[in-house]
């Protein structure tokens, strides 16, 4: 796997050489913050942002890890504040899109990166987990696209992009609330897609497989040698994809969900033949 810190972190490395595709273009990025120790799908999109042209509004329910992402791209010359906010909190939800506003004036981005997992069968979860997990994983994507659609709609422009999982495409054992959220998110995104086209909104869903943030999960997913690339995702795997999806460049793009999983859901992942407990592994 490799190292976070080299392949996002370094200011001397991955230089845009090329005209910034998201120049002057101010966005948000929900779930901005790290998972310590090491990054997170949030993190390493906003600082490609950054180092894309853009203008980061950096949100996290951790003000400290938006901070870290902050020092990053304060530390390669890009532009982004730090910001604190439960985005399943509706009126914490409102406040920090009034102070975006109040910085940046517009909002032309909408990165909505933030989800949880409560493991266990229906009869093993509590009903307050259900309503947790479908707070945070679903109603936070509601309340933030609910509050920058009206100014996107005013300005004529612009970019929603939500975070989903390869587990919105398919059962997921002992891990059935999760899949039932993020098959939601993909149903969100479809909707908003079709609501706001004409008003030259797009809206799209990456589509994340197996993205391990620590040696356990690494483990748990046998280091990914089930999945047909070989390896599992990385954090830095979704920012160009994220970055395409805020630009211009997909203007046409709308409505799609996109998967970034190494190949594992082409076929399934028993016909690939490395199955986790098939012989031929």
């Amino acid at each position: 796997m490799l190292r976070y810190d080299r392949e996002i972190g370094s200011s001397n490395e991955k230089k845009n050489t090329t005209m910034p595709r998201l120049k002057g273009k101010v966005a948000i990025v929900a779930g901005a913050g790290s998972i310590a120790p090491g990054w997170s799908n949030g993190k390493a999109t906003a600082v490609l942002f950054a180092r894309e042209g853009a203008k980061v509004f950096a949100v996290d329910r951790d003000l400290a890890a938006a901070q870290e992402t902050q020092t990053v791209i304060a530390g390669e010359g890009g532009e982004c504040i730090a910001h604190r906010c439960d985005v399943s909190i509706a009126s914490e939800v409102d406040a920090m899109v009034a102070a975006c506003l109040a910085a940046y004036g517009r909002v032309d981005v909408l990165f909505n990166n933030v989800g949880m997992q409560v493991v266990g069968g229906p009869l093993e979860v509590k009903e307050e987990d259900w309503d947790r997990l479908m707070t945070v994983n679903v109603k936070s994507m509601y309340l933030t696209c609910r509050a920058v659609i009206p100014h996107m709609v005013a300005a004529k422009r612009g970019k929603i992009i939500n975070v989903a999982s390869g587990y919105g495409l398919r059962g997921g054992k002992h891990n059935y609330m999760y899949a039932c959220a993020k098959g939601a998110v993909l149903q969100l995104t479809r909707s908003l897609a079709l609501t706001y086209a004409d008003n030259n909104i797009q809206t799209n869903c990456i589509v994340p497989g197996i993205f391990p943030h620590n040696e356990a999960m690494m483990k748990f997913f046998k280091g990914g040698k089930f999945i047909p690339i070989g390896r599992p995702g990385q954090d830095e795997d979704v920012g160009p994809l994220a970055v395409f999806l805020a630009s211009e460049a997909s203007n046409h793009v709308n409505g799609e969900l996109i998967i970034i999983d190494g190949g594992g859901l082409a076929g399934g992942v028993t016909p690939t033949g490395v199955a986790p407990g098939n012989p031929t592994s």
